[in-house]
This record gives structure tokens, C-alpha cells and sequence, in this order.
């Protein structure tokens, strides 16, 4: 029997890199939910503060399900892990596109390297491989909405290493027959999203008063898509998704930047600051994802609207600022959309 068909048929193990941020933290939290125990590897990476990844952990750490092993993917051993459970989630990577033009072996180290060590436990064990990859790999597609077999065109560093992880997935399921199952996020928002992502940083720019930067014309369109769909996805993907393909996992339902402006306007209940400045290399221009082939092969069907999304995740900016009022813990102001 393999590790595929053991997912329905025993007390489910998964394991979970980057269990501490946003995404993973999240999918963590449903995969216990549902009856998993919960392996997650974290390294508390310094491009935003540790105590809001401890943060993102408050209700995972107590858990008698859940297991958190604190180490750098590269180098660490994760055959004793690897070897426990019946699908890897590997959501670990350094993300953001403007930092990678500088910072790139800090990129190749986490989303290459560290890429390479979970697919080697993985080929070793037979273990079935979920992975997330990004919409940036399409960089400025001239079709959109983009769909999964359109030629990779990044147009960033960050990019480029997405592009390298997926080319490693397939060689290491050509060569190893281990199953993989990659998954293209777009654009994802929602509660403890990063401090330096463009609608984390307009809501605690709007709480403080403080214009909000946006870069370029605001007329980029954005597909915004809330976690709570991503995790389901992702979830789904695991269970359904057939091996050696890749799959979108958007809303579907772009709007421009300033409409989204618009409608956060309305859910804080004032008028926002805008200051406008030139738009960042490698920024993509329209991020739009066609995702009928999930919808195809695993039922996945975005839920979360724009405006009720925006008010959860601002209404968990308030609680996270009211709890780590009395620390030093400051948000990054970097980036933007």
C-alpha cells in the first residue's frame, strides 16, 4: 500500500515547512481540525520579526497534535520526520519580489537549496510532495487570464526561483516517482498576513493615519485571493490533485488596485491617504488566474469575498496591534502593490 492511499485509511501525519507564517500557520491550524497530526518546520527567518510568527503560532503550540521542529531546511535532517508522514506540505521560501534583485543568495539558499533538501526526504521515503510555487512565475503574461500551461516568464529573481522549484518538483517525480502536486498562489491576503505585503501595510498605514504608499498608477489589477481559499485548496490539491501537474489557486476576480482601496475605505469607515510613487522593478503588471483546471480536478471553487476578507483580516491587524502593544516588535513598511 502506498503513502498516497494510507491518506484515507490511518491516522493521517503531515509535515509543514514554513509552519510559522502566514500560509502555513493557517494550514496547520485546519489540518489538525481535521484529525492530522501536524509535523512543522520553521527556521524564524529575520525578514520580519520572530514575535509575530510566535504569534501566528498561539494556537498550535499547545496542541498535543502538533510537533514544531526549529531548524534551516538546508542542512537539517529530515529523514525522522519525513519518514513519519504521509504528505509534505512545503511552503517554506524567502518571498517578496523587490528584496531578491539584492538579497539573492539568501533567495537561492531558501527556495533552491532548501527546495532540494525536502525533495531528497521526500524521494528517499516515497512521500507525496505538495508544493507551493507563485503566480510571479508567469511574470507579465500576455494572455489573462493566465492558465497553467502558458510558458514561465519571470521577470524577477524571486520569480525565477519559483521557476527552479517547479523544474525540480517534475525532475525529481521523473526520477524518483515520487508524487508531486505543485500550486500556484496568487496574490494572498487575509489574518497574519506578512507585515510587509500591500494590504497588511494599508491597513496599519490607515490605523496610524499615514498615507499609503502605493507604487505606480493604482490601476494594476490584483487577484487577491483570501487564505482561508488557499488552504482549501491546498488541502484538496493534496488529497485530489493528480501528480505532476500544477495547479492555480486564485480568486479569479481581479480588480484594480484602487477599486480594492475603495472598498477598504468602506470597511475602516474613513478615507484613506494615498501618496503615489513610481512603480518597483519587477513588480508584474496584472496578476489574473484562470483556475477552472482546480475547479476540474478537485472542486475548487474560491468563497472568501474581497470585502469580507479585507474586514477579517482588518479586524485581526486590531487584535494582533492591541496584543503587542507593550513590545518592540514594528512592522515592515517596505513594498507595496
Amino acid at each position: 500500500m502506498d503513502k498516497a492511499t494510507t491518506l484515507t485509511v490511518q491516522t493521517p501525519r503531515a509535515l509543514v515547512t514554513g509552519a510559522a507564517g502566514f500560509i502555513g500557520s493557517h494550514l496547520c491550524e485546519r489540518l489538525l481540525a481535521e484529525g492530522w497530526r501536524v509535523d512543522g518546520i520553521d527556521s524564524y527567518t529575520s525578514h520580519y520579526a520572530r514575535a509575530l510568527k510566535q504569534l501566528n503560532l498561539s494556537e498550535l503550540r499547545d496542541h498535543p497534535n502538533f510537533q514544531l521542529h526549529v531548524r534551516d531546511l538546508v542542512g537539517a535532517p529530515l529523514d525522522e520526520v519525513v519518514s513519519d508522514v504521509q504528505v509534505v506540505y512545503h511552503l517554506a521560501a524567502r518571498p517578496g519580489v523587490r528584496d531578491s534583485w539584492d538579497a539573492f543568495d539568501d533567495y537561492a539558499h531558501s527556495n533552491i537549496l532548501g527546495t532540494k533538501q525536502v525533495l531528497d526526504a521526500c524521494a528517499l521515503h516515497g512521500t507525496r510532495y505538495v508544493y507551493a510555487s507563485s503566480s510571479s512565475v508567469y511574470g507579465n503574461s500576455p494572455l489573462l487570464p493566465a492558465v497553467e500551461q502558458l510558458a514561465l516568464r519571470p521577470i524577477s529573481p524571486y520569480g525565477v526561483t519559483k521557476v527552479m522549484a517547479e523544474v525540480m518538483a517534475g525532475s525529481y517525480a521523473d526520477a524518483y516517482g515520487i508524487e508531486v502536486v505543485g500550486l500556484r498562489y496568487f496574490t494572498v491576503y487575509g489574518p497574519r498576513q506578512r507585515p510587509d505585503m500591500a494590504l497588511a501595510r494599508f491597513i496599519d498605514a490607515a490605523a496610524s493615519g499615514e498615507p499609503i504608499r502605493v507604487y505606480g498608477d493604482g490601476r494594476q489589477q490584483r487577484d487577491f485571493t483570501h487564505v482561508g481559499d488557499i488552504v482549501s485548496g491546498t488541502l484538496a490539491a493534496a488529497r485530489y490533485g493528480k501528480s505532476g501537474e500544477t495547479y492555480n489557486l486564485a480568486s479569479s476576480s481581479p480588480l484594480p488596485l484602487l477599486e480594492v482601496l475603495t472598498v477598504l475605505e468602506e470597511v475602516v469607515g474613513e478615507q484613506l491617504e494615498m501618496e503615489f510613487v513610481e512603480p518597483q522593478v519587477g513588480d508584474v503588471r496584472d496578476t489574473w488566474g484562470d483556475v477552472s483546471k482546480a475547479a476540474q480536478h478537485f472542486g475548487y471553487v474560491p468563497n472568501v469575498s474581497l470585502r469580507d476578507g479585507l474586514r477579517e483580516q482588518v479586524e485581526a491587524a486590531e487584535a494582533r496591534r492591541s496584543f503587542l502593544s507593550d513590545s518592540s516588535v514594528t512592522s515592515a513598511r517596505g513594498g507595496g502593490a
